[in-house]
Parts: C-alpha cells; sequence; structure tokens
C-alpha cells in the first residue's frame, strides 16, 4: 500500500523570491487589521467589561426589538441582545448592578426572566454569567500580560537557541498573527472573551512550533550546505518540511471544521480564530520570518575547519543534493 504524499518529494518551490511582495503584504494586512481594531472596536465580553451576561433560548426566533423594549421598561440600563446562529438563542448583556452582592445579581436575572416570560412564556434561561468591574479590570491586565509574556519568553527561546536573526523574526511573525486574529474579531464581532484568549495564546503555540520546525532545518542546512547562499538554504529548509507542514496543517483544520460546524454557538468564535491562526500562522511561518532571516543579515559561517582539498570536494558535493531536489 502507498503511503499518501500531499506533497511530492522532489518539490521546489521558490519562496524566497517572493519575500518582498509577502512583506509588502503582510505590513498592508497588519496596519489594515490594527485600524479595524481601532475603528470597530473588540465586542469584549463580561469578562473584559463587566455586568451580566443573560443567554435565553426560545422555541422560535424572537424579536429583538420586543426583547429590548420589555427589559428596558425595568430600569435595569442599557441591554444589548445579540441573536446567534440558530435563531432561537440570544445573549442579553447587561450593566452590573451597583451592590456586588450575589442576591443582587440574581434579583436582576430573575426581574429579566419575568419580563421575557411576559413574552414568551416558552423561553428558558439556559446561562448566566456575572463579573464585576474590578475583576473585568484585572482580567483585561491579566489576558494581556499573559499574551504578551508568551511573546516575550519565544522570542528569548529563539535567540538563546539560534542567533538573535530568529529571535527577531520569530517576534515578528507571532505580532503578525496576533495582529490578524483581533482583526477578525473586529470585523466579525464575535465576542472577545477569556476563551478568545486561550485561543490566541493557542495560535501562538502553533505558529512558533511550525517556525522552530523550520529554524532548526536552516541551521542544519547552513551546517551541510556552507557554500550556498541563504536564499537557497531557505528555500531548501522550507520545501523539505512543507510535507509536514501541510499534513499538520490539515488533520488540525479537519478536527476544527468539525468542532465548528458541531460545536454550537458558545465554541464558534474559539474554533473560528483558531481555523484563521492555522492559516496565518502556516503564511508567517513559510513567507515573513523564513525570508526575513536574509534581509537581518544572516550568513552561512564560511567552512574554514576542512583541509583545502576535501572542502572544495565536499562543498561541491554537498551542492549536489539540493539539485537533485529540483
Amino acid at each position: 500500500m502507498r503511503l499518501l504524499k500531499l506533497v511530492p518529494d522532489n518539490t521546489n518551490i521558490g519562496f524566497v523570491r517572493l519575500r518582498y511582495w509577502a512583506f509588502g503584504l503582510t505590513a498592508l494586512l497588519s496596519v489594515a487589521a490594527l485600524a479595524t481594531v481601532f475603528i470597530y472596536k473588540l465586542n469584549l465580553g463580561v469578562d473584559f467589561v463587566g455586568g451580566i451576561m443573560i443567554e435565553e433560548k426560545f422555541e422560535q426566533e424572537p424579536s429583538l426589538d420586543k426583547l429590548r423594549t420589555a427589559i428596558d421598561a425595568l430600569g435595569l440600563g442599557e441591554v444589548r441582545p445579540q441573536l446567534y446562529d440558530d435563531k432561537v438563542t440570544v445573549a442579553l448583556r447587561l450593566p452590573a448592578p451597583k451592590s456586588q452582592d450575589k442576591g443582587a445579581t440574581n434579583a436582576v436575572v430573575k426581574q429579566v426572566q419575568k419580563a421575557i416570560n411576559s413574552i414568551y412564556p416558552s423561553a428558558k434561561l439556559s446561562k448566566q454569567d456575572a463579573v464585576s468591574g474590578k475583576v473585568s479590570n484585572e482580567l483585561i491586565w491579566t489576558g494581556a500580560a499573559a499574551v504578551a509574556l508568551a511573546v516575550l519568553g519565544i522570542g528569548l527561546f529563539a535567540v538563546f537557541r539560534f542567533e538573535w536573526q530568529f529571535g527577531v523574526s520569530t517576534v515578528v511573525a507571532i505580532v503578525h498573527d496576533l495582529l490578524m486574529t483581533l482583526g477578525f474579531f473586529a470585523i466579525t464581532q464575535f465576542e472577545f472573551d477569556l476563551n478568545i484568549v486561550a485561543a490566541v495564546l493557542t495560535i501562538i503555540g502553533y505558529s512558533i512550533n511550525d517556525k522552530i520546525v523550520i529554524d532548526d532545518r536552516i541551521r542544519e542546512n547552513m551546517r551541510r550546505y556552507r557554500k550556498m547562499s541563504m536564499s537557497e538554504i531557505i528555500d531548501l529548509s522550507v520545501n523539505e518540511t512543507l510535507p509536514r507542514t501541510v499534513m499538520t496543517s490539515l488533520t488540525i483544520l479537519l478536527a476544527l471544521g468539525a468542532l465548528l460546524l458541531f460545536g454550537g454557538h458558545v465554541l464558534r468564535g474559539f474554533t473560528a480564530a483558531m481555523i484563521l491562526g492555522i492559516f496565518v500562522g502556516t503564511y508567517s511561518s513559510i513567507y515573513v520570518s523564513s525570508s526575513l532571516l536574509i534581509t537581518l543579515g544572516l550568513r552561512a559561517d564560511p567552512d574554514l575547519e576542512k583541509p583545502a582539498g576535501k572542502a572544495d570536494y565536499a562543498g561541491q558535493a554537498e551542492r549536489v543534493v539540493p539539485k537533485e531536489r529540483r
């Protein structure tokens, strides 16, 4: 039985020659994502802004205007209803009650439930969350610190494990992935809560995993093919790891696709963020961070330790390997 090969053995794609186009596209998308966040803002969840989140389940699609009018009459503050994709579940976001007592929150939920049942008697409460303003501020700083420390730690690891150029290219790729994720949530207005922070950290982990594999192969080939140019070494290294990258990405996307279809609205934002992260993480690892090593001045060490005759022979022999791949 023959093994399935999604990428042929003799694949030789010239990734480096497209680096300037990739750099331009990456800069354009990063600026656009940042502008989108400032213009449309993130739809921060209760975890980050505080308040009460109530999910109501209906037998048929309800009228959001009727719900808003009925709840506004209670004088609890501005209510923000949001209809989920299933058309029968509505999320209602309310300001946090002035009292921090749990009984005050339960009282608000009962008032809202009573007002909803007066219009839709069959409506049922499926979920409720409450976070105070103080806790939400702490969660914002904690979540931001977690992401920042993850990026910093990964960058330092790449510096000590390889060279400083690898650390800089790693941080650039991760920042690009983060901006793409934030821009996506600003456009789609999916709720951005602690689950999405977990998704962002997972995206960072996936991206760096793919990048470290490529970087390790680049460093190995720098030692093996000392007379090759850096552009040839990077193209060779990326093509050698391409089957692993494609297979890993495809299997993860299959699992995430099933989760997106059957996981329900609760996991939709998390899953969408993960799917986006697979694409942008793979793109940044192949086209951005690897090619950026050339711009940062990374060079293969000259072969000074071998005798002249052996060095020339070894260099010529070693250059035959990548040519066979073409």
